[in-house]
């Protein structure tokens, strides 16, 4: 084995600052291509379809008697107001027990979730929520004997929002 001598090569204050910079810029292109890509092409986050798969499991909800109600243009995404509504007649042994509100490019996707009971007399809610850009809404029912039913609608944010 022959002995080598060992080159170090001292950097300089600039070439530290530069491969510093040159890494974060990198960096931060990096983590924000697949939000970007997704938003662009109108596709749903992982962190969508990760709360849906917990929410869902291997069930397919049915496109049936759930009403979602939205402007289709938001002004400001910082208060959307919305509506939901099930037919169901809310009797001790055939109710909606849960409605789900999920976002599919916020931050957060599970935007509200609102429990009912047969008291409740109606499976009926509304309130506002913040969007961060253009994206879906869904409403998601769960029924007291298990099974799910949903509603979609999609919404263009102008301005503001919760997170860009």
């Amino acid at each position: 084995m022959q002995n080598r001598p060992i080159g170090i090569h001292i950097l300089d204050r600039r070439d530290v600052v530069l491969g510093t910079l040159a890494s974060a810029l990198f960096a931060k292109a990096l983590s924000a291509l697949p939000a970007a890509a997704a938003t662009e092409a109108g596709q749903r986050s992982l962190a969508f379809w990760n709360t849906f798969r917990l929410l869902v499991g291997e069930a397919a909800p049915e496109e049936a008697l759930v009403t979602l109600k939205l402007d289709e243009i938001a002004e400001n995404g910082n208060n959307v107001p919305f509506e939901i509504s099930v037919e169901s007649p809310m009797s001790e042994t055939d109710y909606i027990k849960t409605i789900h509100l999920l976002s599919t490019s916020n931050p957060q996707p599970a935007v509200a979730a609102f429990h009912l009971t047969p008291a409740s007399g109606k499976a009926h809610v509304k309130g506002r929520m913040r969007l961060a850009r253009t994206q879906d809404v869904i409403a998601l029912a769960e029924k007291s004997d298990g099974k799910l039913l949903i509603a979609t609608r999609r919404i263009e944010v102008t301005i503001g929002g919760c997170g860009n």
